[in-house]
């Protein structure tokens, strides 16, 4: 599959075939994702591959905790867990308490031990580099030494015939994570990253045209105008 058509069709997967993805294959993954671009070539990705059932029940529980307080808010119209319009984060104006303990079902987060390949993604905190720290602002930048390993990870399995999404709730129980790992507080949850082979395959995605979001000189200014590919 060229790169044009890879990324036209890498879908965010969360259904999978009862079917095992070798550990030859995941290390074929991780081989080819590891020339991911970090600043000053750090690296600071670290990967835990999930494969007792025990650990992995319990993070399906503890990712069905996060699951239902993210969906909580999306209920009430929410953008989850996001800062107000002047970048700042603040508690969500909901009783979190209350949300975890309320079910919401989702075939995806209540099966999440099921699913074939489950890796877990730390970053090194002390190797990140922040320039948009204390702006008073949510910080952006922090991970842009991780993601882009992540996505190539996502990119490499599409490549390979797998499906997989990157999902970030877990992060919600993040204390009973690392007791669970045994990571220490220099390490972060970057994501979780599910992997299989799809249960249907995707043809084509659907995505805002680069006019609306690419504009030249100024902010909403010109759109940039392009020849389009269908």
């Amino acid at each position: 599959m060229n790169i044009d058509d890879l990324l036209r069709v890498n879908s965010a997967t969360r259904e999978f075939l009862d079917k095992r993805v070798p550990d030859e294959l995941l290390g074929e993954i991780l081989e080819l994702a590891r020339f991911a671009p970090s600043g000053g070539n750090r690296q600071p990705w670290r990967v835990i591959v999930l494969a007792d059932p025990t650990l992995r029940a319990k993070v399906r529980d503890l990712y069905v905790l996060g699951w239902r307080e993210y969906m909580a808010q999306v209920l009430r119209g929410d953008v989850a867990f996001s800062p107000g319009e002047d970048g700042v984060w603040r508690e969500p104006d909901i009783d979190l308490v209350e949300a975890a303990a309320t079910e919401y079902p989702f075939p995806f987060a209540d099966n999440l031990d099921k699913v074939p390949a489950l890796l877990v993604i730390l970053a090194e905190m002390p190797s990140l580099c922040v320039p948009d720290a204390g702006r008073g602002r949510l910080s952006i930048q922090g991970g842009a030494s991780v993601y882009p390993f992540v996505q190539n990870l996502l990119l490499v399995a599409r490549s390979r015939g797998l499906g997989g999404t990157i999902t970030t709730v877990l992060a919600r129980r993040e204390p009973e994570l690392k007791e669970l790992f045994g990571y220490p507080d220099s390490f972060g949850l970057a994501a979780l990253v599910a992997l299989g082979y799809p249960a249907k395959a995707v043809s084509k995605l659907t995505r805002k045209p680069v006019g609306e979001f690419c504009w030249v000189d100024r902010f909403e200014g010109q759109a940039l105008q392009i020849a389009t590919k269908e």
